[in-house]
C-alpha cells in the first residue's frame, strides 16, 4: 500500500524541502512566480511525462531502464548517464536539506538553552548517518516524515503567517533561471524518482517468477494504462503544495516545530538514499552501493557548504533533464513513446513531442545561462 503512494508523498514532499533554497529574497514579487508557473508548464510537466514514459516502456528502474531502452533505440550508451546523474541529484538534494537542517536544529536547541558545543557540520554528518541507516527500512518512513513536517509547520502557522507584499518587477534571465530550477526541484525532474516509484509498483504487482508472463500480458492490456492519470495529479499536486510552500517561506518556526520539521526531513533524506543506493545496487551490489552513498553524502554535507550544493544540484539536475529530454524527444522511436504515453489523441501527443523536444532543451540552456550570468555578477 505505502509503496503504490511513494510518488504522491514525494510530490508534497519535494516543494517543501526545496521551495527556500530557490525563492527569491522577497517572495512578493509576482513576475517571478507568473514565470515559475509558466515553466512548470512548459519544462516540468512535460519531462515528468517523459520520465513516466521512459518508466512504461523499460518496465525498469532509471538506471537498468536506460540500459534497455539505448539498447532498444540503437542509441550511443552516453544517454545512460542519466541514471548515473540522477542517483547523484537524489545525494545532493539529501546533503542540502540535511545541511540546512542541522543549523535550524542547533538554533531550536540553542533556544531551548541545550545546544551542545559542537559544530554544525558535526551534527549534519551525524544527521547524515542515521538517514543512511533509515534508508535501509525503504518507503515506509516517507508518510512518517510528511506527518513530522506537517506538524512542525502547524505549529509556525499558529505564531501567525509572514505578511507578503505583492508587486510587480523587472523580468530577467537570472529570473528565469531561478524559476526553472525551481520548477525542476519541484517536480523532481532530473531525479528518476516517479520512474522508480512507478518500478516499485510494477515490482509489487508481480513477482520475478511471473515476469515474462506480465511482460506478454501488459501488451495486451497496454490501452488501460495512460500516463496522464499519473502525472497530471502529481503535477498538480506538486503545483498545490508549491503554492502553500509560497505562502509559509517566509514563516519563522517555533523550535518545537524546528526540531521536529528536521526529524521530518530526515525521515524524508533516508527515502532519497534508499533510491540511491538501489539505483547503483544494478551494478555494484546492495552492500557497496550503501557504501558508496554514505561516502558521497557525508563528503558533500560535510566539505561542501551549502550555498555550494545547491549550484551543484542547479547544474547537474538540469544536465540530466536534458539528456533526458532529448533521448526521449530524439533518440526514442516514435512508435514506443506513443504506446507508452498513450494519450487520448493525437493532438496531445504532437503538444508534448514539440515541448519535449524543443521547448525543454531551449528552457534549459536559457537558465543556465540565467545561472551562469548571475553567479559572475
Amino acid at each position: 500500500m505505502m509503496i503504490r503512494y511513494a510518488s504522491y508523498f514525494i510530490a508534497a514532499l519535494l516543494p517543501l524541502l526545496l521551495f527556500r533554497w530557490f525563492a527569491p529574497v522577497s517572495v512578493g514579487e509576482i513576475d517571478f512566480w507568473l514565470l515559475w508557473l509558466l515553466a512548470m508548464i512548459l519544462v516540468a510537466l512535460p519531462v515528468v511525462y517523459a520520465e513516466i514514459a521512459l518508466a512504461y516502456r523499460s518496465v525498469d528502474a532509471p538506471l537498468a531502464g536506460m540500459q534497455k531502452l539505448t539498447r532498444e533505440a540503437d542509441a550511443s550508451p552516453i544517454w545512460r548517464s542519466f541514471g548515473w546523474l540522477a542517483a547523484l541529484v537524489s545525494v545532493v538534494v539529501a546533503a542540502l536539506v540535511v545541511s540546512g537542517v542541522s543549523t535550524s536544529i542547533l538554533t531550536a536547541l540553542a533556544d531551548l538553552n541545550s545546544a551542545p558545543a559542537v559544530p554544525s557540520f558535526a551534527i549534519a554528518a551525524g544527521l547524515m548517518v542515521i538517514a543512511v541507516l533509515l534508508s535501509l527500512v525503504g518507503v515506509a518512513p516517507l508518510p512518517i516524515g510528511l506527518g513530522l513536517m506537517v506538524v512542525g509547520l502547524l505549529l509556525g502557522v499558529l505564531n501567525g503567517l509572514p505578511n507578503i507584499d505583492f508587486a510587480m518587477t523587472n523580468v530577467s534571465l537570472a529570473e528565469w533561471a531561478r524559476a526553472v530550477a525551481l520548477a525542476l526541484v519541484s517536480v523532481g525532474a532530473g531525479t528518476g524518482l516517479y520512474w522508480f516509484g512507478q518500478n516499485l509498483v510494477s515490482k509489487q504487482a508481480v513477482s520475478a517468477v511471473e515476469e515474462e508472463k506480465y511482460q506478454v500480458k501488459s501488451k495486451a492490456t497496454d490501452r488501460s494504462h495512460r500516463a496522464t492519470k499519473l502525472v497530471l495529479p502529481i503535477w498538480i499536486l506538486q503545483l498545490l503544495v508549491g503554492v502553500v510552500a509560497l505562502f509559509i517561506s517566509g514563516m519563522v518556526l517555533p523550535p518545537l516545530g524546528q526540531l521536529l520539521y528536521g526529524i521530518g526531513v530526515l525521515f524524508v533524506v533516508s527515502y532519497l538514499l534508499h533510491y540511491s543506493s538501489q539505483q547503483l545496487a544494478h551494478k555494484f551490489g546492495l552492500l557497496v552501493s550503501l557504501v558508496i552513498t554514505a561516502v558521497v553524502a557525508l563528503a558533500l554535507v560535510v566539505t561542501i557548504p551549502p550555498i555550494w550544493l545547491v549550484g551543484i544540484l542547479v547544474v547537474v539536475s538540469s544536465v540530466a533533464v536534458l539528456l533526458l529530454s532529448i533521448f526521449a524527444g530524439w533518440q526514442m522511436k516514435i512508435s514506443h513513446l506513443r504506446k507508452s504515453l498513450n494519450f487520448g489523441s493525437e493532438g496531445l501527443y504532437n503538444l508534448w513531442r514539440v515541448a519535449i523536444r524543443l521547448v525543454v532543451p531551449l528552457a534549459l540552456l536559457l537558465s543556465l545561462v540565467g545561472w551562469v550570468m548571475q553567479w559572475l555578477s
